[in-house]
């Protein structure tokens, strides 16, 4: 009897597909943690690339008002095209008055929502903030008030 019990223990056979099929569900966790990472580094990415967008919408503005418009109507669009979906969007832009050689600074933060960014279901949001800057063109024309 001794005898089979020590044959037993020896005998391996089975433990791989053991050991496997116990691994796999935490390698499935890590896979989808994985793209999670991926996802959310994307996102970010994409508001900096709004960032970017918006403040050179700003640059070429005439007016305050439009600027302003201008680069969160900008920044939505890009947003709405790079497929990440705000919960609350802020755009603030800082003109410098848009004199000629002047520099405007936009700060676009998007409050993204981290269910949908991978199937793990993870609950709350994080906070994706990108501030840009650009010069106003040196030679740009201005508003003349009508005279040509």
């Amino acid at each position: 009897m001794t005898r089979f019990l020590r044959c037993l223990r020896r005998d391996e056979r089975g433990s791989v597909a053991t050991e496997l099929t116990l691994l796999t569900p935490v390698l499935i966790v890590l896979l989808l943690f994985v793209v999670f990472c991926g996802r959310l580094a994307d996102a970010r990415l994409r508001v900096d690339d709004a960032a970017h967008q918006a403040v050179r919408a700003a640059t070429l503005a005439r007016t305050s008002t439009q600027a302003t418009a201008d680069a969160r109507g900008t920044a939505e669009e890009a947003l709405s095209q790079a497929g990440i979906n705000c919960q609350d969007l802020g755009v603030t832009a800082q003109l410098g008055g848009l004199r000629p050689g002047s520099t405007v600074t936009v700060t676009v933060t998007c409050h993204v929502g981290l269910s949908d960014l991978a199937l793990l279901g993870i609950p709350g949001s994080t906070t994706a903030e990108s501030t840009a800057s650009s010069v106003v063109d040196q030679w740009r024309g201005t508003d003349s008030g009508g005279a040509s």
